[in-house]
């Protein structure tokens, strides 16, 4: 693959190895650092924001959903993006819009500023992501990829790791708005870095945007994230109206999306990535364990603090080794998928995420702390094993010229399933919970304490068999999975 400069021909076109990676993977991950703990940073604050601007729950909550919306419904077009333009114009516009909205964001004076600043710096946050992936599979020679995506799996999931503990202390200490004047200065540092030493990389081919495929895109993706989120937060369900309306609108926009796409000579998303078998297996397990790890981080500080009695300072520090240890490990994993592939990380992490998930239903009330860190511990260790691998197994296998779209389509699903898994995990344990209250002849209001939490106890006990049984999916995808060599053309 040649490097394109702006306004690119043939004699602009120096060779791929003269390029030093080192730098442009640096200023991408310092980039996608800042955007990933900016997308959870701000949960813990809400109730601050709701204070201070007088509103509620369902209104301050769009700050958490708006942001996930908008990066569900722009991810998908980022591989138009990346073919349209520079990496240059890409990163500059990228790190731009997510330092004008932080700004906006920590001066606003009223909530409608301070949702603008969210959704602009969302924006930022879509294409950034995909843009990082894009470019370690364009300069970085397959045999070491898995070191750079171990880089990126500790920047995907070191920021969230830290992103509520840092959070809660600024708040308890300072105004909500630090939040996004500590971020500000961070992400202005990595725009000129990258303003410095950002090569252009990867063709441009300038192709025409499909403004139909745009708009199906845009009512699939954002309304079944959308549509699963809001069932997912526990004041909706699968029955609501609105729910129901906006994942059938979801669904059936993205079948015609698809259909649309097998006819286009240029589409918005090629499908023919499916063709690849690894990149499917590989895509279908990233689904289940983000599904599985989504859903046990909703259920668990849920269960923690319901029927463990755990406080929420003990339930959010439980959580947080686990986090940091999937960082740390992410490198690690990634020199090991260099050398060994991906069979020696994929069977046994399957195993052990399998076997983790299946203790949970004996943790009980009574259970001591460092009982249930040391699960989560070993659950996100699990994790690490997992979607690296998996990941760039699936995307070592596609040609060059369908990376953009391999890259979109895998992290537009990661942000589904992720929604998905949350919506149907936590419908499980509240259906389990209800069960259990029916069996008693009782409800939720007239139950007692014991029974609230011996039904909460069942309902999560159920919640977590759901995620047994996927993680013996993922054993047997992973027994499929062969290590891959680059398609040098694509299949028609």
């Amino acid at each position: 693959m040649a490097i394109v400069a702006e306004g690119s021909g043939a004699a602009n076109e120096p060779n791929k190895q003269a390029v030093n990676p080192i730098p442009i993977i640096a200023v991408l991950l310092s980039g996608a650092f800042v955007a990933i703990l900016s997308e959870t940073i701000l949960n813990v604050a809400l109730n601050a924001i709701m204070a201070d601007f007088g509103i509620q729950s369902s209104t301050a909550q769009w700050l958490v959903t708006g942001y996930m919306l908008v990066i569900g419904t722009l991810i998908p077009i980022s591989a138009y993006f990346m073919q349209r333009f520079t990496t240059r114009q890409l990163f500059i516009t990228a790190m731009t819009l997510f330092c004008t909205g932080t700004l906006v964001a920590g001066l606003s004076p009223f909530f409608t500023l301070l949702l603008l600043g969210r959704l602009t710096q969302a924006v930022g946050t879509a294409i950034m992501i995909p843009l990082l992936i894009n470019i370690i599979l364009a300069v970085i020679p397959i045999e070491k990829r898995g070191a750079s995506m171990g880089m990126v799996g500790l920047v995907i999931m070191f920021a969230p790791a830290i992103g509520p503990t840092v959070s809660g202390v600024i708040v308890e200490n300072l105004s909500w708005r630090w939040l996004f004047f500590i971020i500000l200065p961070i992400a202005l540092g990595s725009l000129l870095f990258g303003i410095k030493v950002l090569t252009n990389i990867a063709e441009v081919s300038k192709p025409k945007l499909d403004i139909l495929s745009f708009l199906l895109s845009t009512l699939g993706f954002g309304g079944v994230v959308y549509g699963f989120s809001a069932a997912g937060k526990g004041d909706a369900s699968f029955a609501d109206p609105a729910v129901f309306t906006f994942l059938i609108v979801g669904f059936v926009s993205l079948g015609i999306f698809v259909f649309r796409q097998l006819k286009l000579e240029s589409p918005l998303l090629d499908i023919r990535v499916f063709r690849y078998p690894m990149f499917t297996i590989g895509l279908l397990m990233v689904m289940m364990v983000m599904m599985t790890m989504f859903a046990m981080m909703l259920v668990m500080p849920i269960y923690m603090q319901g029927a463990l009695a755990f406080t929420p300072i003990t339930a959010g520090l439980v959580m947080l080794p686990g986090g940091l240890l999937n960082g740390a490990m992410s490198p690690i994993m990634g020199r090991l998928f260099d050398k060994f592939g991906p069979r020696p990380l994929l069977i046994p992490g399957t195993i052990i995420l399998a076997t983790i998930v299946f203790t949970y239903r004996f943790t009980v009330p009574g259970v001591p702390v460092w009982i249930v860190i040391v699960q989560q511990a070993i659950l996100m260790i699990a994790v690490a094993m997992i979607m690296m691998p998996a990941q760039t197994n699936g995307l070592n296998q596609i040609p060059e010229k369908l990376y953009p779209h391999g890259t979109a389509i895998m992290n537009t699903l990661m942000q589904v399933s992720g929604a998905i898994g949350a919506a149907l995990f936590i419908s499980v344990m509240e259906t389990g919970q209800q069960s259990y209250l029916n069996d008693q002849g009782t409800t939720l209001a007239e139950a007692t304490e014991g029974q609230v939490v011996e039904a909460l106890t069942y309902g999560s006990q159920q919640s977590f068999s759901t995620g047994f049984y996927m993680a013996i999916i993922t054993i047997i995808l992973a027994l499929l999975v062969k290590r891959t060599t680059q398609t040098k053309k694509t299949n028609g």
